[in-house]
């Protein structure tokens, strides 16, 4: 069993009339400007997508096709 120890400190009694600390007073946070945002994408990341999603498809096709015909034989 954990032994106590045999002194103790005494308890501070605090009245009910004592004053409150003072609390820090900080600025406020800046506020943070926004960027001008372009919701739309341009034509170049439009026909990068298209042409990525393409040639994924086309790799996906010719896994598939190269399987099946590798199991067929």
């Amino acid at each position: 069993m954990i032994k106590r120890p045999p002194f103790r400190r005494q308890t501070v009694e605090l009245s009910p009339d004592a004053p409150r600390p003072s609390r820090i007073r900080r600025e406020p946070v800046p506020e943070h400007k926004l960027k001008e945002v372009r919701p739309y994408p341009t034509e170049r990341e439009i026909w990068t997508v298209v042409i990525g999603v393409c040639l994924f498809a086309l790799a996906i096709t010719a896994i598939t096709v190269g399987t099946s015909n590798y199991i067929v034989n």
